[in-house]
């Protein structure tokens, strides 16, 4: 019984203090973008994951009947519940809405390096707003926290493509409607499974050899002048990438993006740019992705609303950050440790603590009877800043011993001054 469930962490108080250095982070990346945080709960109607057919998601849910009988699931990912707190306030909201959010997310798949079964993703997302501007300032969010965190574009690619390059090439194809939306989730494996299998599943849909291997040729395109070549100067995919470019070079960020028109993202409700950052070494799975979904409102019954954002989980960030060194020791937190000398100072210690507190520090109080040599290490390893030693002799005097442990130095205070 001391195993958690497979795919599940416990997070003992060391991991917390990593985690919630990661998402404050997090929060600062957002907040310096001018993004508000809300939250949803975790429990939703099934429906609102199941409306959509043919998506991997659907088959991952943790779901069941309640005790009502009504359909429920775990939420997998939070674009959802954020569209249906959007079509609630329909009207009401003054857009563009920017919102963030660090939800933790339940899907039932097979765990690997970087995934479980749990995860926390960081979502961050612009509404109402139909022009890429929108999208170059999500990227610019990204970046913004890689920086914060201490990787550079020399550990990180961030591939930028648009679904309206497949689109127009499938079009050519005369491939449209829901084999358009089956061809994304096939496409978007490529870099998962043999070319064999792709081809065999592409197949499948009816596609003959001649349109898999055009289909191929141009998703493997990775330069804007040979984007051009495969779809036309009027290519509407072209112009849009093309000024999306140009705006990232604006954000000073252009050394973090490139063009991969291999980049699809599978799930349907995308509908033009889409991108996904990757380590430079290809170890990693994706670090995130995200991209445009401008009618995904639409299919939950409500009225379209231009929409652009990404998902980040927490699990994948961390295996890089750990294998670049960048994970910090984060301290425990408590400025002060507080020890009276004995059981008749133990009263006095509380009062020494509580002033402290008062005051606006942290203060760990050692509740027992220890020797000093304990206290000091204690002390230490909770990376304290000062050891606060209640001593017969300086309370009597109605002062305490403060030791800074940084320094060494130690002086007598008066504990009206502490």
């Amino acid at each position: 019984m001391t195993q958690g469930v497979r795919g599940t962490r416990d997070f003992y108080p060391e991991d917390m203090r990593v985690r919630n250095w990661l998402f404050e982070k997090f929060h600062s990346a957002a907040r310096s973008h001018g993004f508000e945080e809300y939250d949803a709960p975790v429990l939703e109607t099934e429906e609102l994951y199941t409306r959509k057919s043919g998506e991997e998601i659907t088959q991952q849910l943790y779901n069941f009947e309640d005790k009502g009988g009504r359909k429920v699931a775990l939420r997998p990912e939070m674009t959802p519940s954020l569209a249906r707190m959007v079509m609630a306030r329909s009207g009401a909201l003054a857009l563009p809405i920017k919102w963030y959010s660090i939800p933790q997310c339940w899907r039932y798949e097979r765990t690997q390096r970087g995934r479980g079964r749990e995860h926390y993703q960081w979502n961050v997302d612009i509404w109402g707003a139909g022009g890429i501007e929108a999208d170059a300032e999500i990227v610019s969010v990204l970046v913004h926290f890689f920086r914060s965190v201490g990787l550079s574009s020399e550990d990180l690619v961030i591939r930028v493509s648009s679904r309206k390059v497949l689109e127009e090439v499938l079009g050519s194809l005369g491939v449209t409607g829901g084999a358009f939306s089956e061809t994304c989730i096939i496409v978007d494996k490529m870099d998962k499974l043999p070319a064999e299998a792709i081809e065999a599943q592409l197949t499948e849909l009816g596609l003959g050899p001649d349109a898999i291997s055009t289909i191929q040729s141009v998703l493997g395109i990775k330069d804007m002048g040979d984007l051009e070549g495969a779809l036309g100067s009027t290519s509407e995919a072209v112009s849009e990438l093309g000024s999306m470019f140009s705006l990232f070079e604006s954000y000073g960020i252009g050394d973090w993006v490139e063009l991969d028109a291999s980049v699809v993202r599978g799930l349907a409700y995308y509908t033009g740019p889409v991108f996904e950052a990757h380590d430079r070494a290809g170890e990693l799975r994706a670090v995130c992705g995200g991209g445009r979904y401008d009618r995904l409102i639409g299919t939950l019954g409500g009225k379209d609303l231009p929409a652009t954002g990404f998902g980040f989980g927490d699990m994948v960030v961390m295996e890089l950050l750990r294998d670049k060194g960048l994970v910090p020791d984060v301290p425990h937190g408590a400025q002060d440790v507080v020890f009276g000398m004995g059981a008749g100072l133990r009263g006095a210690a509380m009062e020494v603590a509580s002033a402290i507190r008062s005051g606006g520090r942290s203060a760990d109080l050692v509740l027992e009877d220890k020797k000093m040599k304990w206290v000091f290490k204690h002390a230490e390893r909770l990376g304290a800043e000062r050891l606060v030693m209640v001593m017969p002799d300086e309370w009597s005097r109605g002062a305490v011993k403060i030791k800074h442990l940084g320094s060494g130095e130690e002086s007598e205070v008066p504990f009206d001054q502490l």
